[in-house]
């Protein structure tokens, strides 16, 4: 558990009623792009069955005094970990739950035995990036990026999460 602004900020699993409030988040096509790489706003839960099928996801919620405030999936990538299809409440950006998010998602990754913790963003995503720097993050290198976007629909800017005990990863983080 985490505190923001004096509230307790926490991870639980994501459950289907979470659903309608994490999609509320996602007001255009556009935002659902650069969420999710959706082509639209998705009409109901059926995009997370679809996602949580899949064994290597596992998502979460972050609550703030016991309302969802964000969203996010620890993914199992060939041994590693990668944080995935993060998203803040609107109403809660711009005050630290990205960064506490991040950081509280790659604690999980680690309690699960990942020992890297990566994830990717769009490159114009100022917000995002300076929130995940923020946690400790680092930017991969020129070269990793280019063999991480080998394959992707769209480029994207890699950072891999701080080792444990580094600044991002601890209490209060």
């Amino acid at each position: 558990m985490r505190y923001f602004f004096g509230m307790e900020l926490s991870l639980t699993a994501f459950e289907l009623g979470h659903a309608p409030t994490v999609l509320g988040w996602v007001q255009t096509p556009a935002e659902a792009a650069a969420w999710a790489g959706l082509e639209g706003v998705p009409a109901d839960g059926g995009v997370f069955r679809a996602w949580h099928a899949e064994p290597w996801s596992h998502p979460y919620v972050a609550l703030l005094g016991g309302t969802p405030v964000a969203y996010g999936e620890v993914w199992d990538d060939d041994g590693e970990a990668e944080l995935a299809r993060l998203i803040v409440d609107p109403a809660a950006r711009g005050r630290g739950v990205g960064r506490r998010l991040a950081a509280l998602l790659a604690g999980e990754a680690r309690a699960m035995g990942y020992s890297a913790v990566w994830l990717r963003v769009l490159p114009d995503n100022a917000a995002a990036l300076a929130a995940y720097r923020a946690a400790g993050f680092l930017t991969a290198s020129p070269a990793q990026e280019r063999e991480f976007n080998a394959g992707q629909p769209r480029p994207y800017r890699w950072l891999l999460g701080p080792a444990e005990g580094e600044p991002g990863t601890g209490p209060g983080s």
